[in-house]
């Protein structure tokens, strides 16, 4: 029987482990889906492409200073808002098959940016020059990596949305919600008002009680006082010289004496 006994509590204490088990891996995996939902929730708000190119982009030639090094390009793609002075991009005539050609940023502003061309002979005619509205595709290693960065800072940027949307949502309820809440207030602080009165009254009642008993047992310590100073008056003990009134004592006696008594005489 003990060894039976053992058994089942082993048994049992198995199970226990085990379910423990399954529940903190069930837990996991859930965090782990809650995670990649979240994920790929902010993926698709940012609007992010992890398949597409983003290096790659076209733009045509608006402008030129004299020497033809010094190009200004018209792009619709906005991304390159994201180029700073001095990032190298590569790039050739669109329908050309030439090498590439080397440049480098000069300043950028909404769909156009300036660059300097480094060797335009590498991609293009010798002696000549990029006319107006030329298209060239771009290639900027650069610009997809500060695109990769965008991204990122994009999702902290919608992370710190949402945490801002998540207190003004709570601020907006409270807006909302004051006059109902100012009653819910005014409401527990009546009743708070209403119990303290009520203690209040109580408290005074109590007292009142009080000084009704306080002044029965006044005037039974009053009438008590009075009885014990009569009976300590009758009780008094008083020193009574007899030689002082022997006139007294002798008329009791019904010794001849004077009516009067005399002054009383001293030997010398």
């Amino acid at each position: 029987m003990k060894l039976i006994s053992s058994s089942i509590a082993i048994s049992v204490f198995a199970y226990l482990i085990l379910g423990n088990t399954v529940a903190n891996s069930v837990n996991k995996n859930q965090d782990k889906v809650a995670v990649n939902t979240d994920i790929e929730n902010a993926l698709q708000d940012s609007f992010f492409d992890p398949s597409f190119d983003y290096s790659k982009f076209q733009g045509r030639v608006t402008d030129r200073d004299k020497s033809g090094d010094i190009i200004k390009i018209s792009s619709k793609n906005q991304n390159i808002r994201f180029f700073r002075s001095g990032d190298t991009l590569r790039f050739r005539v669109e329908g050309k098959k030439t090498k590439l050609c080397r440049g480098y940023v000069r300043s950028v502003e909404k769909d156009y940016f300036v660059a300097y061309i480094q060797d335009l002979y590498t991609c293009w005619k010798e002696g000549e020059y990029f006319r107006r509205g030329t298209l060239l595709n771009f290639d900027s290693d650069v610009l997809a990596s500060r695109v990769r960065d965008a991204n990122i800072y994009r999702l902290v940027l919608l992370k710190r949305r949402k945490s801002f949307l998540g207190q003004l949502n709570g601020v907006n309820h409270f807006v909302w919600s004051y006059d109902q809440e100012r009653v819910q207030v005014a409401a527990e602080y009546d009743q708070k008002i209403l119990e303290i009165q009520k203690k209040k009254q109580a408290a005074l009642e109590k007292l009142l009680v009080k000084k009704k008993d306080s002044i029965n047992i006044q005037k039974e310590l009053v009438y008590r006082l009075d009885q014990l100073d009569r009976d300590l008056e009758f009780y008094r003990i008083y020193k009574f010289e007899e030689n002082l009134d022997r006139w007294a004592m002798d008329h009791n006696l019904g010794k001849p004496v004077g009516k009067r008594p005399t002054q009383l005489k001293f030997r010398d």
